[in-house]
């Protein structure tokens, strides 16, 4: 067992015009100062990171760990959740999806598509020339619109949709693999990669290939009223990244799971800053420890209530305390004997 790494935290929701949220440098001394250890940077905020020539330039990269360590931090992922939307996006959600691609490429899908698979190029080399182990993505997704079966869903249709995903996803893998990195797609409604049985669809259309891996974040395996404990214990050798968010589900007489079209504010299912909402996270931090996951704990502050500063600066302290400094031996060590075949022969009565 090991200690997991943090605290962490995702930038991408602080990133702002003003100081001290427009610029990686004051945004590091900002985190610091609360006490994290480390940053998961958004890719797509050139405010913050330049992804072009982070995967062309190791100076640039050397630079960019150079100012977080004057304040000492280290990165613990890059991400690229809204490039990796686009290398799967159904034509009815062309509209919505077009802000996440550069205005040149707005209304024109396979164009659009194309950046992104560079995108995520230029992130696994990036994440080579940073040191990184593993990313954060999105999987995109083609057939979430039909997450519900009616009207009823032609033989085949969700077996082609994860086909494609995979043939899709495979090349960028393979960059990914290359460069030493694992790609760890977050589970999340409105992807098609949103609970344990389309991840493993997904494995199953990549070849369960080595660099397609988990970005664990409870929240929204609660939201789905998933048993977020027991998905540790049944996908913890793919979980190689975990957002540390909270959430609440309290269901009422007028909506559910599907939230009604409704607010944030107004969906029984919502976001929760870390110690509002009702997840366990002393049991997940125990699970993920036991089974050994070494990464990091990166605070993703997400809550219709609470102020974003708040929020972060309650993050810190909270990961901090559930981290679990692990044991070198055992409690009952003090009893133990040494290792003697002819004894525990005896003990077991296979000695005449």
């Amino acid at each position: 067992m090991q200690t997991i790494k943090g605290p962490g935290i995702f930038l991408a929701q602080f990133a702002g015009d003003t100081p001290p949220y427009n610029s990686l440098e004051s945004l590091a001394r900002w985190a610091s100062g609360l006490g994290y250890v480390a940053v998961q940077i958004p890719t797509w905020d050139r405010r913050l990171f330049d992804l072009e020539l982070a995967g062309t330039s190791q100076d640039y990269c050397d630079e960019v760990r150079g100012t977080l360590a004057q304040h000492k931090l280290q990165i613990s992922e890059l991400s690229t959740h809204l490039q990796g939307q686009l290398i799967a996006t159904h034509p009815a959600y062309d509209a919505l999806f077009d802000n996440f691609a550069p205005a040149e490429l707005r209304g024109r899908p396979q164009e659009r598509r194309e950046w992104a698979q560079r995108q995520l190029r230029l992130a696994a080399s990036a994440s080579r020339k940073l040191q990184l182990k593993a990313h954060a993505t999105f999987s995109g997704a083609l057939a979430w619109h039909l997450f519900y079966p009616w009207p009823q869903r032609p033989a085949g249709l969700v077996e082609e949709a994860f086909a494609e995903l995979g043939k899709r996803w495979l090349p960028i893998l393979n960059a990914f693999d290359e460069a030493g990195v694992d790609v760890c797609f977050e589970i999340h409604p409105g992807e098609d990669l949103h609970d344990g049985v389309t991840f493993e669809r997904f494995l199953d259309a990549t070849g369960a290939h080595a660099r397609a891996n988990i970005l664990f974040d409870p929240s929204h395996l609660l939201l789905q009223q998933m048993d977020y404990l027991a998905f540790i214990d049944i996908y913890h050798s793919r979980i190689r990244a975990f957002h540390v968010k909270d959430a609440e589900y309290r269901p009422n007489g007028r909506s559910g799971v599907y939230g009604g079209y409704q607010p944030w504010l107004s969906r029984p299912g919502r976001f929760r800053s870390l110690g509002d909402g009702s997840i366990d996270f002393k049991a997940i931090f125990s699970s993920l420890t036991q089974h050994g996951y070494d990464g990091w704990a990166v605070v993703e502050w997400e809550c219709c209530l609470k102020h974003p500063e708040a929020g972060a600066a309650e993050g810190a302290s909270f990961v901090r305390e559930h981290l679990i400094r692990v044991t070198e031996r055992a409690f009952d060590d003090f009893a133990g004997a040494d290792a003697d075949s002819a004894r525990n022969r005896r003990i077991l009565g296979l000695v005449a």
